[in-house]
């Protein structure tokens, strides 16, 4: 007789920061469906064609399922080997370099099943801490000068997008494309059929345009300069709110006398958006009870202004009284957290032994590579190669190390090109974990048995501690243990795996649907600080600002963010997956009329795209819905960071300001189109 079993999972597909829920059909130990979860309350049965694939991972014919090992560096020749003997070969060079030049890096593939929980990460965090090596924070790579801006001014919370469709009379998307994050753009769309202004401000017509009452076309990099003239004119016309400002903000005499030259017509020239249509946004906004922004993640993050974009648009809030207020400040972003949110940490951090360690800064990292300070770099369900600047560089920086460990489900370009060996990882429904949304923690219970040699990434862990001597790495009888070590905290009342069973999945997090309720803001003084002593003893401006565009005639700016089929490198950039594969057959760039006629570039035609630092190939989509002088693309393709900045944007005095990482280089690039000829 067919024995049927049911699970609770969430989608592998980490679209934060809203994430959907999942019902897992088991047959006889096979899947045999995978539907939305109409009970999950953030998602309500929805999955996208992200979640409608994820399907195609399980019995993939392209998983790694068998440790590999490269028989010669340069060669595509690979032997199959064991977990014990991989472990012992790591373990070997580990002790011959000795634990600072060992380096462990982790990305999204590590989070199909534990995005926002965090427990996966602090599992890494521990062994790295016990054991003495390096390790970093990855925010680095997506939100973490977003972060990094609205930290300075103290918005650090963000409220739900429950509170976003229930109460905003206006909703500003900055950057943020939510077509990528369907829970999040339903309740856009709520807010809209209730009477809610939409505006969009980005560097091209966005599928999210498509709901807006006003579209901002803004040249890239420079959103802080829309940012700092709408200030100018909320001051200018006298809309701010006196009473929020006398009680709950520091420098506003300072930010009213720098702000003066900052006109609309000051911001025209740096942004191409008309005085007029500023001066407008501006007043609307100041205008409005509650008016709620949601910041974009890595697409605003990268390049010119990177983190002085959020810094100034988190300001707005403060001018305007939103922050606190039902519907307004600061709204559902990448790596943001509700008022009162948080799980217990089991990273040990109190307990990281004494060393020289590399700083959480991306050119650090690529530096300490080519230097030889890390000479053996293990990534975690990621793909370095693709997802840090300037590829040509970092590829022949991880070419000088002794050896390089990759840990994932699928090959990427990192394995391809550069990695030394390969540990097959177990996919979400093989093991347990759980996912939070800003609202609740759910469940991903496991379903499947491993296939072939897929391991758990604690199982790494616990085989080199073994081998090194490290005591205390994996102190749980099992990962259900480790879950209720990381859950037994007030914001989830204490919850367990086997309440949330009970429960349906699902833990609700004991949270405020708005972001600093108390007025207690995340600043040294504890309110928004338009003017900024930490920053200032940083070495950087105390007040919001930004720098004048670069460019030269000629070349286009080169601006990327997310799409329909696509979110981060996992999955071989869903080039593993027939159906997402099938959506974005090749690399689009996104070009407007005018520039594409001046360099005989016509639709869909194939392209090179380079600059100083290298060459990448393309094919034009020629569109009326981006401005003159920008192209763009959608992030991560690899070959696509051979053109960008990998410079520092912070100095080091400012890594550690908060929790998360902020070390992020800079990712701009400018480039040139070029037609390829027949016989390339």
């Amino acid at each position: 007789m067919t024995k049927r079993q049911n699970y609770k999972t969430m989608c592998p597909m980490n679209c934060h920061p809203t994430l959907c829920g999942m019902n897992v059909s088991v047959e006889d130990g096979q899947l045999a469906s995978i539907k939305g979860d109409d009970t999950n309350p953030d998602s309500e049965g929805f999955l996208c064609m992200r979640g409608k694939a994820a399907h195609e991972i399980v019995s993939n014919h392209l998983r790694l399922l068998t440790p590999l090992t490269r028989t010669k560096r340069g060669s595509e020749d690979w032997s199959e080997t064991t977990w014990d003997g991989a472990l012992d070969v790591m373990a070997t060079h580990m002790q011959a370099v000795g634990r600072e030049a060992v380096g462990f890096w982790q990305g999204h593939g590590n989070w199909a099943n534990d995005y926002a929980f965090g427990l996966k990460r602090a599992q890494m965090d521990r062994f790295a801490n016990l054991y003495g090596c390096q390790f970093w924070n990855p925010a680095m790579i997506c939100w973490g000068l977003g972060g990094f801006g609205v930290g300075i001014t103290g918005a650090l919370e963000t409220s739900t997008k429950e509170d976003l469709s229930a109460n905003s009379e206006m909703v500003i998307l900055w950057g943020a494309n939510t077509v990528s994050q369907a829970a999040t753009l339903k309740h856009v769309e709520i807010a809209k059929r209730r009477g809610a202004r939409i505006v969009v401000i980005d560097v091209r017509r966005t599928e999210a345009s498509a709901l807006a009452d006003d579209v901002v076309l803004v040249r890239p990099g420079t959103d802080a300069a829309i940012a700092l003239a709408m200030i100018q004119v909320i001051l200018e016309d006298e809309l701010w709110d006196k009473a929020f400002i006398e009680a709950h903000t520091v420098g506003f005499e300072a930010l009213a006398q720098h702000i003066k030259p900052m006109t609309p017509q000051w911001a025209e020239k740096q942004t191409g958006v008309s005085h007029e249509q500023i001066t407008a946004l501006a007043r609307s906004y100041a205008s409005s009870r509650a008016a709620m922004i949601v910041i974009g993640g890595s697409s605003l993050h990268k390049g010119n202004n990177t983190w002085d974009a959020a810094r100034t648009i988190s300001c707005l809030p403060g001018l305007t009284g939103n922050f606190g207020r039902p519907g307004g400040g600061i709204g559902p972003r990448h790596g943001g957290r509700s008022h009162g949110a948080g799980f217990v940490d089991l990273s040990a951090a109190d307990r990281r032994k004494p060393g020289r360690y590399i700083p959480n800064q991306m050119e650090a990292i690529i530096a300490a590579l080519e230097g030889g300070d890390v000479k053996v770099f293990v990534s975690i369900g990621s793909n370095v190669l693709s997802s840090f600047p300037d590829t040509n560089r970092m590829r022949a920086a991880l070419g000088k190390a002794d050896l390089v460990v990759a840990y994932d489900i699928f090959p990427n370009q990192m394995i391809r090109e550069v990695a030394d060996i390969v540990l097959p990882g177990t996919i979400w429904l093989e093991e347990i974990g759980a996912k939070s949304t800003n609202t609740y923690v759910h469940l991903s219970d496991q379903a499947l048995p491993a296939q072939g040699d897929a391991k758990p990434v604690y199982h790494l862990y616990q085989g080199l501690a073994q081998r090194l001597g490290v005591e205390d790495v994996y102190p749980w009888d099992s990962q259900e243990d480790a879950m209720n070590a990381a859950l037994d905290h007030h914001a989830t009342g204490h919850a367990t795996v086997a309440s949330m069973r009970a429960n349906g999945g699902r833990a609700a997090l004991k949270v405020s649907p708005v972001a600093y309720p108390d007025f207690r803001f995340t600043t040294p003084s504890g309110k928004i600080e338009f003017y900024s002593q930490r920053a200032a003893d940083m070495g950087l401006s105390p007040l919001p600002t930004c720098t004048e565009p670069d460019g030269e005639q000629g070349w286009l700016h080169l601006a990327h963010g997310r799409t329909f089929a696509h979110f981060h490198s996992f999955y071989d950039h869903a080039r593993a997956l027939p159906t997402l594969a099938a959506r974005e057959d090749a690399a689009d760039l996104w070009i407007s009329l005018d520039d594409a006629k001046e360099r005989g570039i016509a639709n869909a035609v194939e392209i090179e795209v380079s600059n100083e630092r290298g060459a990448f190939r393309a094919r034009a989509k020629v569109t009326a819905r981006i401005p003159t002088g920008t192209v763009w693309i959608r992030d991560g393709w690899p070959g696509l960071n051979a053109l960008t900045d990998a410079s520092s944007v912070l100095p080091e005095s400012a890594l550690d300001t908060f929790a998360f990482s902020v070390g992020q280089s800079n990712y701009g690039a400018h480039v040139m189109i070029s037609l390829l000829q027949e016989s390339e």
